[in-house]
């Protein structure tokens, strides 16, 4: 803490933070979750857990006449045996609905993955500052965009005048659903994530529930949907179901079924757009699971490998083009009774001449300007007149 300021400690609750569906408190602090209580009590995997507790979305959100600000923070960084290091995460500020910096925080936990073998080794660090200065005078409107990528749980926030929580500006409220793709996998920064970049351009809020590795039709997650107030939803279905090799076509189509079926009870109306995979070669014809390339673990970079055998779909394993014709005709179906339910194929996000163009880096993954791509055309192709979602100003 820098001395030179009076400053003003402000306890970090649910009326400041915006895109978090559950706050822990620690023993540090708070901790924003992406998955209700009683979502996670039904979990058991690791995976699942810690993907819901990185805040890709989440935003401290407040108006101030503050020029400095400072948080606490205490991170849980990734580090994956064999792999080149991870950028550090990134906090985004907005102020007044503009970028105005960004910043990393030091110290912290490290969470060391072995892919090979699914092990992990915790290793524990010290609390870090975020510090923002020289603000402009007056009351403005301020976020700061937690890493979409780690852990973190919020240890105390000051600021050299008092803080209020952000107004409402009456804009509609955009739930989305998916994987790692929406989670953020290799974005620039949290604001720069395919669905923040679409909320912006569309005008609407964003609550971003995508869980890396995790997006794999569970009833809890079906049901922290149905629970959320929203204006808009969608869902992004495919890439995880495959590179798990978790289900069989028999089960695949109840399995979406149900999970539609969850969420209009909570949201009988609301536009629901359900997305399909965007291209990924290796799973395009050939069925999961995943797994790490050894070879370019060998050479030290991250890479993926699909490890079915495309005769196997005979029997019902899955491929993005078999899920891809299944949710197509899903969503047919259904909509002869609901005329507020609707389909993107995810290839019109990031198709063939995309993927020559800018190939996925892993095999699995976009890159930063991919994600810029993405949200651009998810934002002309939902958030306009004729989109799913239409116009949120009109």
């Amino acid at each position: 803490m820098n001395p030179e300021h009076d400053w003003v400690t402000t306890p970090i609750t649910a009326d400041i933070l915006r895109g978090a569906l559950d706050l822990e408190h620690t023993e540090h602090g708070v901790l924003p979750h992406r998955l209700p209580a009683r979502a996670r009590a039904q979990n058991t995997d690791g995976q699942l857990a810690m993907a819901e507790a990185q805040p890709a979305g989440v935003r401290l959100a407040f108006r101030t006449r503050a020029t400095v600000i400072e948080l606490d923070t205490l991170r849980t960084k990734r580090v994956y045996v064999g792999a080149p290091p991870r950028p550090e995460g990134l906090y985004d500020l907005l102020v007044d609905g503009r970028p105005a910096g960004q910043a990393t925080v030091g110290g912290g936990n490290t969470l060391t993955i072995d892919l090979t073998t699914g092990s992990a080794e915790r290793s524990t660090g010290p609390v870090g500052t975020l510090r923002f200065a020289e603000l402009p005078d007056g009351a403005k409107d301020i976020e700061i965009w937690l890493p979409h990528n780690e852990t973190t749980e919020l240890v105390e926030l000051r600021t050299d005048a008092p803080v209020e929580p952000a107004p409402d500006r009456g804009r509609k409220m955009w739930l989305h659903h998916g994987s790692s793709i929406s989670h953020g996998s290799d974005a620039a920064s949290p604001t720069a994530t395919w669905p923040a970049l679409a909320a912006s351009l569309g005008g609407v809020e964003l609550i971003n529930i995508g869980l890396a590795g995790s997006a794999l039709l569970d009833p809890f997650t079906a049901r922290a949907l149905r629970d959320t107030p929203a204006d808009l939803i969608s869902i992004k279905i495919g890439i995880n179901l495959v590179n798990t090799d978790l289900m069989r076509m028999r089960a695949f189509g109840p399995a979406v079924h149900g999970f539609l079926d969850t969420i209009r009870e909570g949201h009988p109306t609301a536009p629901l757009l359900v997305v399909s995979p965007v291209l990924c070669p290796i799973h395009e014809d050939t069925p999961g699971p995943s797994a790490p390339d050894v070879s370019a673990l060998g050479e030290g970079r991250l890479a993926f490998v699909a490890m079915g055998d495309p005769d196997e779909t005979a029997s019902g394993k899955l491929t993005l083009g078999t899920i891809r014709d299944e949710l197509a005709r899903i969503v047919e179906q259904r909509a002869a009774d609901d005329p507020h339910l609707y389909y993107l194929d995810g290839r019109e996000l990031y198709g063939d001449d995309d993927s020559a163009e800018l190939p996925l880096p892993d095999q699995i993954h976009p890159d930063a300007a991919t994600h810029r791509r993405m949200g651009e055309r998810f934002a002309k192709l939902a958030f306009t007149s004729d989109g799913a979602f239409g116009d949120p100003n009109a």
